[in-house]
């Protein structure tokens, strides 16, 4: 009879220790592989009622997330959460723009009435039409444009749009055309855009050949994240204040699918307050909550009735809660410790923060995680809120630092009535990567590699595995991270994914 081999820890007993472990302390022991890579399943649940393809959420921070980041996200299998940085209107024109649309493009077109004269407009060369509208904005009836080509032409630059305008009815077809409909109907005409109209001719937007081009070099795109009403999905974030009713109403007018309750520590009685509140008045809508790190905190969060639960305090790059308020968890441990009791009553566990590397997300998820947030691993890239700036990065900053405060985000820190604010973030950049439609593709395929190399063909059979005891880890020392990282070259190129 074969002997037992002892090697390695189980998670039970790793995570029992009295330690805070991040992601980089731990590592898994690879076991045994009896399946290709393609066969490995990432298909998971973001909540309750939310099915994903793909185990990706993008943050709810104003350089993350907002309409194209979220159109982006449910194009490849993911979602986005919708910041609340902004007023209620606001964050619900970003909801509607992402329900009304099947292609994750969305560009920056420029409106005006048909009394207005053309003075400025042309003179960069990322403007090549302007649209005319009945009120000078996309939420009217499209009524011609005018091309640069046509404007160049003028002796007259201060003439009326209304007089030199074009109008032509094929230029548009009903947004919820895809891209392979988009992409027949310019070739069937040969042009250069087309625009996205809704049934009453409100334009939706613009999409120009040389954005059809671009989606398609990357690739190829699925169905994406769709809901029951055929449209993409998409998540907000609220906070916990009576106003955030008021705010909560006007998203579900717009068609949200889930409502994160965006709180540093959400073990609190204003959350379970509001989660009672959400569930109550509008029984169908998932609600997730969190922050927490904790099997205490999340008890009481799931009594109250949450949906899912978001793990994570002082873990992202750009947050320094653990530094100022000496509080929070490492995030390896969290994610096990709240898993453990999230499981139990069937609450899907959503990883926020520490995300760097594929790696971290094969952690989050072995570890009992159901999806991973991910805030720095989005932000730079070409879909993140934001121009870019010198040397091609883009803003980045915590919802917890003071220059996000003074737009409200102080409430999810509860200081919102406070008279000193003090910061739990800070503001930084990041480095382009690209676009998150390469970029998560690209990234999934090596999360794929990592279940692979542990046995587990599914989110599920790995959670199996760990409870089994099966999954062994081990704690590594700081000379075996160095080891396990690129190390004794001069220099390297890195890859964004």
């Amino acid at each position: 009879m074969a002997a037992e081999f002892e090697d390695g820890s189980p998670a039970e007993k790793l995570f029992n220790q009295g330690y805070s472990y991040t992601y980089d302390d731990v590592i898994f022991l690879p076991h045994y592989i009896d399946f290709p890579t393609d066969a490995v399943n990432l298909s998971t649940k973001l909540s309750r009622n939310i099915p994903l393809s793909i185990p990706c959420v993008s943050s709810p921070m104003d350089t993350v997330t907002e309409s194209y980041m979220a159109a982006a996200m449910a194009a490849v299998g993911g979602i986005g959460i919708i910041h609340s940085n902004a007023t209620p209107s606001e964050q619900a024109d970003m909801i509607r723009s992402v329900k009304s649309r099947r292609v994750p493009i969305l560009s920056s077109p420029v409106f005006k009435t048909p009394d207005s004269r053309i003075v400025n407009e042309f003179e960069g060369d990322d403007v090549p039409f302007v649209f005319v509208t009945q009120s000078g904005n996309e939420k009217s009836k499209l009524l011609g444009y005018v091309a640069k080509s046509d404007w160049l032409g003028l002796k007259d630059t201060e003439i009326k749009l209304g007089e030199i305008m074009r109008t032509d009815a094929n230029v548009s077809v009903p947004c919820h055309y895809d891209l392979g409909q988009i992409n027949g109907k310019l070739k069937e005409e040969g042009r250069d855009f087309v625009v996205l109209e809704k049934e009453g001719g409100e334009v939706v937007d613009v999409v120009t050949k040389e954005e059809v081009e671009r989606v398609k070099g990357y690739p190829k795109l699925g169905k994406g994240t769709v809901g029951s009403d055929g449209r993409w999905m998409v998540g907000a974030a609220i906070g916990t204040r009576g106003s955030d009713k008021e705010r909560l109403e006007h998203l579900v007018k717009a068609g949200v699918d889930v409502i994160v309750l965006d709180s540093s520590q959400g073990n609190s009685i204003y959350q379970i307050e509001m989660i009672k509140y959400v569930k109550q008045t509008y029984p169908e809508l998932d609600v997730i909550g969190g922050n927490v790190v904790t099997m205490s905190q999340a008890q009481n969060l799931i009594k109250a009735g949450v949906d899912g639960l978001r793990v994570g305090m002082g873990s992202g790059s750009i947050c320094t809660t653990q530094e100022v308020c000496a509080v929070g968890r490492g995030q390896a441990t969290a994610v096990y410790k709240v898993s453990s009791i999230a499981t139990q009553s069937g609450i899907p566990v959503i990883a926020d923060g520490g995300i760097s590397f594929s790696g971290h997300i094969v952690k989050a998820l072995v570890l009992g995680a159901s999806t991973v947030m991910m805030g720095s691993f989005l932000a730079g890239s070409t879909e993140a809120p934001g121009a870019y700036e010198l040397n091609e990065v883009k803003k980045y900053r915590g919802m917890g630092s003071l220059e996000a405060m003074t737009k409200g985000s102080d409430q999810r820190y509860l200081g919102d009535t406070a008279k000193l604010k003090i910061a739990q973030g800070v503001v930084g950049a990041v480095a382009d990567k690209g676009s998150v439609l390469k970029h998560v593709p690209y990234t999934m395929q090596a999360v794929k590699q990592g279940f692979q190399d542990l046995g587990a063909s599914s989110l599920r059979s790995a959670h199996d595995l760990l409870r089994s005891k099966t999954l062994r880890l081990e704690v590594r020392t700081a000379a075996a991270q160095v080891e396990g990282g690129v190390h004794g070259l001069a220099s390297h190129e890195k890859k964004a994914f």
